[in-house]
């Protein structure tokens, strides 16, 4: 399913946070767990030199820069990670395409549709050129599995899904203001942070969407800030029922202010024939009931699931989020060798986006998807 590149990828890396931490550690376990060329961990950058030097220290890269568009020039670097903040995405992920660069970036793709529009277009221009947005969860071996059965028809017919992705990151009032809460340097809120995930998962399992009406909500307008109190102005959360191509049906929740949610991305498929139940909080289980048995049973995450053996050839021995994304780093090395473009690419996630982006604007009104909602 998958290739290796044989000749070793100059990588640089942009930004030093979570997420790029996150991306440091799957380039520097790729060829451990999966073989192939390692890595040249090039060139990795931050907000200041001393920052940059400290981190590429840290993370095993052979230089430090502040500079990020010397870094996406750079002769020696194949691939750029981008792991800034979101109103960076489509000027850093555009240059490295011009450049001639891959490009692995992380969600949200960008901050207005008609910016993720011109990423994509810009992509599809770019010939050999892969593409990647980071959608981990998809990476789950429990999720493949689910995405196993219902391809092969374990569960019938779908009939519907239900899905909820909350965490609670924001539900105290007294958290200061930040440039998440904007729609210059944030984009969306909670559809943009968290329930663009919940798309992800729900298209793999059912399919494009043909139409959804949804409602948002700021739930705390207002919050604290050394410059005095300042505006809330996306959403602290949103609701959506949709309506698959193949005529199923769905809901959809997503909240950044869900007391003691801390990553409950949880879904339900019904099938004609059975029902699937995934939790990312417990992320190593996927519960399945079929026609004629009492109940559920609990499949816990083994060498029999996709990838899993990769990293333990033990069952029941738990998979955790950094293997998620090592793997999406290998679905993105393989793209580059050649094998099979696993994505979300710039295409697929465009996609992602105006699903989001159709809920943030629907206001209670039905949208039909497949019709321009540049806001």
């Amino acid at each position: 399913m998958y290739k290796m590149p044989q000749s070793s990828l100059g990588v640089a890396l942009i930004g030093t946070g979570f997420m790029g931490k996150c991306h440091a550690m799957a380039w520097n376990n790729i060829a451990t767990v999966f073989g192939g060329a390692r890595p040249r961990l090039e060139v990795l950058c931050d907000v200041s030199d001393e920052a940059a030097r400290t981190h590429a220290n840290q993370f095993g890269f052979s230089r430090a820069s502040s500079d990020w568009q010397a870094a996406v020039t750079d002769r020696a670097v194949d691939v750029v990670s981008i792991t800034t903040p979101n109103g960076l995405h489509r000027e850093m992920a555009e240059a490295a395409l011009k450049a001639g660069k891959h490009v692995w970036l992380e969600k949200p793709m960008a901050l207005t549709l008609s910016d993720a529009k011109a990423m994509s277009d810009l992509a599809s221009e770019c010939r050999g050129q892969a593409t990647m947005l980071g959608y981990n969860y998809l990476r789950n071996p429990a999720f493949q599995s689910a995405c196993r059965m219902v391809r092969d028809g374990d569960i019938g017919k779908l009939l519907s899904f239900r899905g909820v992705y909350d965490e609670d990151y924001s539900a105290d009032p007294s958290l200061p203001w930040s440039w998440r809460m904007t729609h210059e340097a944030g984009g969306l809120g909670a559809l943009g942070d968290l329930g663009c995930h919940l798309v992800s998962h729900m298209l793999a399992l059912m399919g494009p969407v043909q139409e959804l009406t949804a409602m948002t909500q700021i739930a705390v307008p207002h919050r604290p800030s050394p410059q005095g109190v300042k505006a809330v102005e996306n959403e602290d959360s949103a609701l959506a029922l949709l309506r698959f191509v193949s005529g199923a049906q769905g809901s959809f929740a997503t909240s950044r202010v869900a007391r003691g949610r801390k990553c409950r991305l949880q879904w339900e498929v019904h099938g004609t024939e059975g029902t699937l139940v995934f939790d990312q909080e417990n992320m190593n289980e996927l519960w399945v009931h079929k026609a004629g048995e009492a109940g559920f049973t609990r499949h816990l995450s083994g060498p029999e699931q996709p990838d899993f053996a990769a990293f333990c050839p033990a069952p029941g021995h738990n998979f955790g989020f950094n293997e998620q994304k090592t793997i999406e780093a290998r679905d993105l090395c393989s793209a580059i060798a050649g094998g099979k473009a696993v994505g979300p690419d710039f295409a697929q996630g465009y996609e992602i986006e105006r699903i989001i982006h159709a809920m943030a604007g629907s206001n209670g009104m039905p949208v039909t998807i497949g019709q321009d909602n540049d806001r």
